[in-house]
């Protein structure tokens, strides 16, 4: 069993962006039809602002664009297990043709996706607000808890290494 560590306001948001900001994540949105399935793709998160807003690149013409038009709520699902962390996010989302956000938020490989740079016709930014988050972590990272996982094997205690929380955003 692990620490539970609840964090609010400026503490969440500095975790968030510990999490998430540059990372990769699960962003999923719901399907079209009477099922309304749940639709996942992988994203790069651009950043984590100071107002735990997640931001994206997204092709305007993408369904992922559509549904959010549609249907808003979304989920973010950050997993990095090579650190031992992990970050659920439900979330409510934008679509949007900022430029000047697009401007900020732009780096050259988003021109992978995007031919004309910044400029592409076809760009769209989202902006992901926060409603609820989740972490899982680790109090010493790696290769303490590895270590503490083969002390336990060869004591037989427990170990306690893990702290989670809510996120709870302003």
């Amino acid at each position: 069993m692990g620490d539970i560590q609840n964090l609010s306001d400026k503490d969440a948001i500095k975790k968030m962006q510990e999490l998430g900001s540059g990372e990769t994540c699960l962003f999923c949105t719901f399907g079209e039809g009477e099922d309304e399935d749940l639709q996942f793709r992988p994203m790069s998160t651009l950043a984590i602002d100071d107002n735990g807003h997640c931001w994206f690149f997204s092709d305007r013409r993408s369904a992922k664009d559509e549904q959010i038009d549609e249907y808003n709520k979304v989920y973010l699902l950050y997993s990095n297990p090579g650190k031992q962390n992990y970050m659920a996010i439900e979330g409510s989302a934008i679509v949007s043709r900022d430029q000047a956000k697009i401007d900020e938020l732009w780096n050259p490989i988003a021109k992978a996706w995007f031919k004309d740079g910044k400029d592409d016709p076809y760009i769209s930014v989202i902006e992901v607000t926060p409603h609820k988050a989740h972490y899982w972590d680790t109090k010493h990272g790696k290769m303490i808890s590895f270590l503490k996982i083969l002390a336990a094997a060869v004591t037989g205690k427990t170990m306690d290494d893990g702290v989670e929380g809510k996120l709870q955003v302003p």
